[in-house]
């Protein structure tokens, strides 16, 4: 009896392990181009969707999005890319042209400044 209960034991403390590990999450923020509140909407809201994203935050004051992500599944690149691809830039990554024309005129990087 004894070497079952330890047997139980010791399944039961590497399920947890191996669950713990699985959920870990890491954090990376970017700087963005974006400028309003449809900008914050659509960044939030496309990368939300992403595979691998558990959350998303567009502070628009430092423009600045924070991701929080599972690095098992998607990397800080792929992230860069993909907010490229909605048509912003992500620190170096310039926002991917076709994208960045097809936004709403004021969202677009040469638009002047403006308040939501």
């Amino acid at each position: 009896m004894k070497k079952i209960v330890a047997l139980l034991v010791t399944i039961l403390a590497l399920n947890f392990s191996v669950n713990a590990q699985a959920n870990k999450t890491e954090e990376v923020k970017f700087k963005t181009s974006a400028k309003c509140s449809m900008c914050k909407a659509r960044i939030e809201g496309d990368m939300g969707k992403s595979a691998g994203v558990k959350s998303v935050k567009l502070n628009l004051d430092d423009k600045t999005v924070s991701i929080v992500y599972n690095p098992k599944k998607v990397n800080k690149d792929e992230l860069k890319t993909r907010i490229s691809k909605i048509g912003y830039d992500a620190d170096e990554v310039v926002a991917n042209q076709k994208s960045h024309d097809a936004l709403p005129s004021c969202c677009q990087k040469d638009a002047k400044a403006h308040m939501d």
